[in-house]
């Protein structure tokens, strides 16, 4: 893959949270395998892995906008980190290798579940703290409209898909909140394969989404 394609990275914030090992489980899925395709979130994780202890330090209550400017500032003072991050193992597939230890393999492995209008899903197992799951989104099909009680991660595996906000292709990752309301649609050509992650119930607007949302675990 080229690394230069991805457009969409993660947040300074889930960066300095995955350092610090207080994201949840699923969340930290998600981050890991980013990380593995991403050239510079791989660089600026390894910037806040040293100054982990700086992190560690910090508590929940701590962690504000001048906590995370701090670190930053930090890291940019200290001329140590300007080092080359090692590039992980190329192999065959698209899972990187943190998803294949929860997957058993690569997309062969996938047990899928149809969740309706073609659209399946494989609910990995985590901790109950989050949830994470493999979504394929046919070509061309769009995911019923819906917006956020927490935060939703969701990592382009393979094709692409549209939103209100931008485009998401291969190895991008998009960061929804409780603002963000959004009809995501898989581009034409290959089927959209998404990693996504969620600490709370999406919020759909349509009926029958809320209605098999319970048995779906969305």
């Amino acid at each position: 893959m080229d690394m230069t394609e991805i457009k969409h990275h993660l947040t300074d914030a889930l960066l300095m949270g995955y350092s610090a090992g207080s994201l949840p489980e699923a969340f930290n899925l998600v981050v890991a395998t980013h990380i593995s395709l991403c050239d510079e979130c791989r660089a600026r994780m390894h910037e806040f892995d040293a100054v982990g202890g700086e992190v560690m330090e910090m508590t929940s209550s701590d962690m504000g906008d001048d906590a995370l400017a701090a670190t930053l500032a930090l890291i940019r003072q200290d001329k140590t980190f300007e080092t080359s991050p090692a590039l992980p193992a190329k192999h065959d597939g698209i899972f990187p290798a943190p998803l294949r230890d929860y997957t058993g393999g690569d997309l062969s492995a996938v047990k899928w579940r149809k969740i309706g209008g073609g659209v399946s899903q494989a609910i990995l197992k985590t901790d109950k703290s989050a949830s994470v799951r493999l979504l394929r989104i046919p070509a061309g099909t769009a995911v019923p409209d819906h917006g956020h009680r927490g935060t939703e991660l969701t990592l382009v595996l393979q094709g692409a898909f549209r939103d209100e906000s931008d485009r998401f292709g291969k190895g991008d990752i998009e960061v929804a909140n409780e603002e963000m309301v959004h009809t995501p649609v898989a581009e034409e050509g290959l089927d959209c394969i998404c990693l996504a992650a969620t600490d709370a119930p999406l919020r759909f607007n349509s009926l029958i989404p809320r209605l098999a949302q319970p048995f779906l675990r969305i």
